[in-house]
């Protein structure tokens, strides 16, 4: 089973915004052209010497490919105005294949310099076939239990979809009646006579789904849609599961922040309806490939069945991934056992990767390389290096500031640095960080991985942080724009303040003017004295 679906855009994707297996798509108009990867939606004009970019418009995807837009027929067109929100055009300041600078000037083509940034409009999901399988993820949750029966039931009966779920769901206790509750505590069996119906309807179902675990099964090319029901994690875990192309994700508000779960659970059977239907948006958020490269290595990662792993989120999961050393399999199932990994041992995050320093007393001392070239050093507790997607979590607890999830970049944050001109930055996406300890260095330094795989950086060790051309593309319930703006208000209640009085509202400064306020205040004076 493969990827079963594209993407709308308007104009070639940036490496960083690539989904693999998903042929990107365009409406363009007279004179549009593709290029050599099929991708359409831009056309040159000639006379003015111009790549111009024709982008889509928030409409559906057969609506987009089959009707004209509002006043235009296929045999004419309407006004200027509503030519212009039917064929919007952007000017873009990125290298194009034919940039020019003045009447001389202009970038020399290679194949490298390339890159495509893309009206956030212009991203639009659509199946080039009908989606089977279905990977529904919930948070470990009671309250969770009844809207995740009532959708898989709706999956199962109604849609007629493949549902995949956890192992560790058919292993909850509030979803069993196979055990003596005479073991339980008494609190534990009033909550599991208040799920007797939820149960009843789960049982029903149980055979029909078809479970994973984590560590062992591989899920790549298997999972046509994700469906996450709790917070942020739901999705962090979602990224976490798929280390190659992800399949659309749908995020419903079942926890406590809610930043990346733009939906709501009320009325599920509509939204999921619109969305395997193809009308939705998408933000394709990028993440950051990471790599350790132990000292007396060359670029592969240290991965030994007693040290440290880098994809290990327990100590059962070395047993059923790849050992680089003779490139067999150890344990778990072989028709299932495949690494969440790639060729070179190297793991994706969706948020961050941190480095600190652990319990040691000392200072970090962390060096930085961009493209192999030295950058600073970090003196403090740590550095952060996030994602757009990541900048409204830890970057933003330490200072930096929060970028919408489709620019391209990467965000470099210290962590307390001793330095009063130490700010964070944003560097390109598509570089190469190289991050190592100092050989001054006291300590070594703890990385993390999106908050787990928590492990030790040696001296002569270094982290190196690309962004990854998989990104995971994350269906908006409205567009990109209004759903994150509607994220900063509502999770981090960015810029709220009371508003400032307007001059008509303060009657002591109208009633009167100034000098007879001002006399009003030197007999206020005299008074007191």
């Amino acid at each position: 089973m493969t990827s079963s679906y594209n993407i709308m855009m308007s104009a070639a994707a940036s490496p960083a915004q690539t989904v693999p297996k998903a042929k990107s798509t365009a409406s363009g108009g007279v004179g549009s052209s593709s290029n050599s990867n099929g991708v359409g939606g831009s056309y040159y004009d000639g006379h003015e010497n111009h790549l111009l970019h024709v982008n889509s418009v928030r409409v559906s995807s057969a609506a987009a490919s089959s009707a004209p837009g509002p006043g235009l027929t296929n045999g004419g067109a309407g006004s200027d105005a509503e030519m212009r929100w039917w064929w919007r055009t952007r000017s873009l300041n990125a290298p194009s294949p034919f940039q020019q600078f003045g009447p001389c000037g202009r970038i020399m083509k290679n194949s490298a310099m390339v890159m495509q940034i893309q009206d956030p409009a212009s991203q639009r999901l659509t199946w080039y076939k009908p989606p089977l399988t279905v990977l529904v993820i919930k948070k470990k949750d009671s309250q969770v239990l009844l809207p995740f029966v009532q959708l898989v039931e709706w999956l199962v009966q109604e849609k007629h979809m493949v549902v995949w779920v956890e192992s560790a769901v058919l292993e909850d206790k509030l979803l069993r009646d196979d055990f003596k509750l005479e073991n339980e505590s008494a609190k534990f069996r009033q909550v599991h006579g208040d799920y007797c119906g939820v149960r009843e309807r789960f049982l029903a179902l149980r055979e029909k789904l078809v479970t994973f675990k984590d560590g062992r099964d591989d899920l790549t090319d298997r999972i046509d849609f994700i469906v996450c029901l709790g917070g942020d994690g739901t999705l962090l875990y979602a990224s976490q599961l798929f280390q190659q192309s992800v399949p659309p994700v749908m995020a419903f508000y079942l926890g406590s922040l809610g930043f990346l779960t733009p939906f709501q659970c009320d009325n599920f059977q509509e939204q999921v309806t619109n969305v395997l239907e193809g009308h939705a948006a998408l933000t394709l958020r990028s993440r950051l490939r990471c790599s350790i490269h132990r000292k007396g290595e060359r670029r592969k990662e240290s991965l030994q069945p007693a040290g440290s792993n880098l994809l290990k989120p327990s100590q059962h999961r070395h047993l059923n991934y790849v050992e680089l050393n003779n490139g067999s399999f150890t344990g778990g199932n072989n028709n299932y056992c495949n690494p969440h990994m790639s060729s070179n041992n190297s793991i994706l995050v969706l948020n961050e990767v941190v480095i600190n320093r652990g319990p040691s007393p000392y200072l970090s001392n962390i060096d930085i390389f961009l493209d192999g070239k030295y950058i600073t050093s970090v003196q403090g507790d740590g550095l952060i290096v996030s994602t757009p997607t990541g900048s409204t979590a830890y970057a933003a607890a330490a200072g930096a500031s929060m970028i919408h999830p489709s620019v391209p970049a990467i965000l470099v944050t210290p962590i307390c640095p001793h330095s009063l001109s130490f700010r964070p930055i944003v560097v390109p996406a598509g570089v190469e960080l190289r991050i190592s300890i100092s050989p001054d260095s006291r300590n070594t330094s703890r990385v993390s991985f999106d908050g787990r795989n928590d492990q030790e950086l040696n001296h002569g060790d270094s982290l190196r942080v690309t962004t990854s051309i998989y990104p995971v593309p994350s269906i908006c319930s409205q567009d990109q724009i209004s759903d994150w703006f509607d994220s900063l208000a509502e999770g981090l209640h960015w810029n709220v303040r009371k508003r400032q009085k307007c001059l008509d509202e303060l009657s002591d400064l109208t009633a009167s003017g100034s000098e007879d306020t001002l006399d009003e205040f030197d007999n206020l004076k005299i008074y007191d004295v």
